[in-house]
């Protein structure tokens, strides 16, 4: 594609800037006074929701990939969040817009994009995590209901989503793929059980999610009741490209640049070391790649192994910027919850461990590279053991 700046692109850059500067007292050290309201700002000014029709919630302009280029350079540029994300946002408002019923689209997505809904994702089970396909929750019908009992882990947000989008075995005499239904219900609905789960950077980051008898309408079935593979692999999809934003890893190493200056040894900033400056380009060089790899994904249809590789490339990519601001910040890396000499409030630390359980979560690295070798590059399965 042509990457050349026209003057109707230099003027719409001149547009960007001119809204950040008048909204620079909307944020605060990349986080917004208040979330919902910079969020409305943001979709009025299609800065947010920018290619999502009008009559869902969104700003209604044609899919430009430059003018996308522009708003998130310019916003990294300022130090500007770029709006909310998240499993609502990110994975099934694109979700609902490709496969949901139009009462589903003018229901859920206008709410969610504002922030006024928030979702959490009911995929994996203690016997279904890599092979989700075996999941277990299972719905009976009774009358146009159905009647939801299993249990669900590793749920994010589950104990202050509001919504759910959840994968439920509808159809038990059909083959493993085949008999599951992709399906939307309140978390108030009697019958679920929320339950935290601690992990080791001291937070409930994921919870336990028990189901006895929850009643839900059949009507609440995204995609057709059986078809629960294929929608969850279209939300899949969109939860590798949230998980490996090239934005947000450009913003992290923006953040870690500035860290470096600041932070000194003896007098000498951390980024004069030769040797944490070395470390620091060759992330560079990977962002770069990585940046330019989501260009690709956006201007070729048929680059499906660079889509693959998104997920494995970000989370991996992430955890080492956090590694080597930690690495940076030397004795004080090592601290935790509060303290007079806590560095962006404990974020890098915060990062560094849950980025590392991104590596895991969301299909595991290793799992990822199975789907590259066999769908990407069109590799044979590694042979079964004779019995196995």
């Amino acid at each position: 594609m042509d990457l050349t700046l026209t003057p109707e692109l230099a003027a719409f850059r001149d547009e960007v800037r001119a809204f950040l500067e008048a909204h620079k007292d909307h944020h605060k050290d990349g986080a917004p006074n208040d979330p919902k309201a910079w969020q409305r700002t943001l979709i009025e000014a299609g800065y947010a929701a920018r290619t999502i029709p009008k009559e869902y919630g969104g700003y209604g302009a044609e899919p430009d990939i430059l003018k996308g280029r522009i708003i998130a350079e310019e916003f990294i540029a300022a130090g500007a969040p770029r709006g909310m994300a998240g499993q609502g946002i990110s994975m099934l408002v694109p979700t609902l817009l490709e496969v949901g019923s139009e009462d589903q689209k003018r229901q859920w997505i206008g709410p969610t994009l504002r922030g006024e809904v928030i979702w959490c994702q009911g995929y994996s089970e203690p016997g279904a995590g890599s092979d989700l396909a075996n999941l277990q929750t299972k719905a009976v019908e009774d009358g146009e209901d159905f009647l939801i009992s299993g249990q669900k882990i590793w749920t994010s947000t589950a104990a202050q989503a509001d919504m759910i989008f959840c994968l439920v075995r509808t159809e038990p005499d059909a083959a493993k793929h085949e008999g599951i239904s992709y399906i939307l219900f309140p978390m108030n609905t009697p019958g679920i059980d929320v339950r935290p789960l601690k992990t080791m950077t001291g937070h409930a980051e994921f919870n336990e999610v028990f189901f006895t008898d929850v009643r839900v309408p059949q009507k609440n079935v995204v995609g057709g009741r059986g078809r629960g593979w294929f929608v969850a692999n279209t939300t899949l999809k969109h939860e590798r490209g949230m998980l490996g934003d090239p934005n947000a890893t450009e913003a992290r190493l923006k953040a870690l640049i500035e860290l470096m200056k600041s932070e000194t040894v003896d007098g000498h900033r951390i980024i004069d070391n030769p040797i944490f400056r070395d470390r620091l380009m060759q992330l560079q060089a990977r962002v770069f790649s990585m940046k330019f790899n989501g260009l690709r994904t956006l201007t070729d249809d048929t680059a499906g192994l660079a889509r693959l590789v998104v997920k494995l490339q970000g989370c991996e990519l992430n955890h080492q910027v956090a590694a080597l601001a930690i690495d940076a910040l030397g004795e004080l890396g090592i601290l935790y919850h509060d303290g007079p000499h806590l560095r962006a409030k404990g974020g890098w630390q915060r990062n560094y461990m849950f980025d590392l359980g991104l590596i895991i979560g969301g299909g595991t690295a290793q799992i990822q590279k199975n789907i590259i070798s066999e769908r990407g590059l069109g590799m044979p399965r590694e042979p079964k053991t004779v019995g196995a």
